[in-house]
């Protein structure tokens, strides 16, 4: 892919032989992964919807390259300019997803989404990312100079984006949010007072949704009691992983995804297990952990707190929207429309995620003077990237 000499001094040599190789091809596995599994789940849904047979899965591809590009140029960056894109990113975002409230479509019960073209747009998945960057940052700030309210600062920051994906309504990207505000708060040194106000406030936070929101209700009725309600996609997606036993039933032999609506978005796991086996399954799973500790192993050994807190708080995210993902497919959880990272259809998730890996590989790659660099690049000297 690349072939770069140690006399090289381009970005992009400097690039290569500073990043995390293994991390890198982690990521390149689960981007052909996603590939391979939308041309197993997709072809089904798109004759429904009388498209061509590989309609998602061209789309898939298109997204997949041009993400990647993305993840590597933003992995380019130097952690200040990150901060400045991701102040960007979410200064639009956050507009963007008011505008959808007024003028997106409505789809499900939830306006989520803004109309480009040919492409819904939706503004959430981008702001999820450039957040977590936005918060580590205040309460990296905040850590190194008491004087700086930077938990007040990120604590303003959830309220707000909380705030706008409630009124869509998103309870899951919300509560993905909060567990990802809450890690990285436990990681800047919260008390116990603090430990248990919050978790006082999540269960507030859930009673209250489950009370006021009814497809929240209607949810976690379905999850605690099956015949309470229609549990159609959960049953069926846990009856493909049945049927899929070890070893699958071969590439194209599903069924199950013949007749599950969102076999190439949310369900995509199910398909999986169904066509290529448990085994496959798990082997996704072990790449998914290995891409988590390995960039928490990584950050833990940084110096800078900045880039400590936005590495391991990127990576969380990514693992928790994976874990939340599965266990909605094994019906573990309750049913939730959040993508599996790099394997589920999507442009905007898949687009989504390369920025947020972006940053990840860009934040853990081998740095020479890290100790002389002010929150993780406030001052231009030391912040070149060496060998």
């Amino acid at each position: 892919m690349f072939n770069f000499g140690r006399a090289d001094r381009s970005a992009l040599a400097d690039w290569w032989w500073t990043v995390d190789r293994a991390l890198l091809a982690a990521i390149l596995c689960l981007a052909v992964f996603g590939i391979v599994f939308s041309m197993a789940a997709s072809p089904p849904v798109a004759a429904k919807l009388g498209l061509d047979e590989f309609h998602f899965v061209k789309r898939q591809a298109v997204f997949v390259v041009a993400g990647l590009g993305l993840m590597v140029a933003v992995s380019l960056a130097s952690p200040r300019l990150m901060r400045r894109i991701a102040l960007a990113v979410f200064v639009v975002g956050l507009a963007a997803m008011v505008l959808a409230l007024f003028q997106g479509a409505e789809i499900k019960g939830a306006r989520r989404w803004l109309d480009i073209g040919s492409f819904s747009l939706q503004p959430s998945e981008f702001v999820k990312p450039a957040f977590v960057l936005l918060a580590a940052w205040m309460f990296a700030e905040g850590k190194r100079r008491p004087e700086i309210p930077g938990v007040a600062m990120a604590t303003g920051m959830l309220a707000l984006v909380a705030t706008l994906l409630l009124l869509q309504p998103d309870v899951g990207q919300t509560l993905l949010l909060a567990l990802v505000w809450g890690a990285l708060l436990f990681m800047a040194g919260m008390s116990w007072r603090w430990v248990g106000g919050l978790a006082g406030l999540g269960a507030a936070g859930f009673v209250t949704a489950y009370l006021t929101v009814p497809h929240v209700t209607e949810r976690v009725d379905r999850f605690l009691d099956p015949a309470s309600g229609d549990t159609y996609q959960v049953d069926t997606a846990l009856e493909a992983v049945t049927r899929g036993s070890w070893f699958g039933r071969g590439p194209g032999e599903g069924t199950i995804k013949r007749v599950l609506p969102d076999s190439h978005t949310d369900f995509v796991f199910a398909v999986t297990a169904e066509e290529f086996g448990i085994i496959v399954c798990l082997a996704l799973l072990a790449v998914f952990a290995f891409i988590v500790l390995r960039v928490l192993y990584r950050s833990f050994r940084e110096h800078d707190i900045f880039i400590r807190f936005a590495a391991s708080g990127l990576v969380v995210m990514f693992g928790l929207q994976a874990v939340i993902n599965m266990g909605v497919n094994l019906a573990l959880l309750p049913a939730k429309g959040m993508t599996l990272p790099l394997i589920s259809a999507g442009g905007s998730s898949t687009l989504s995620i390369c920025y947020a890996l972006g940053m990840v590989v860009g934040l853990t790659r081998r740095r020479v003077g890290a100790e002389a660099m002010i929150g993780g690049g406030l001052l231009e000297s030391g912040n070149r990237w060496h060998a």
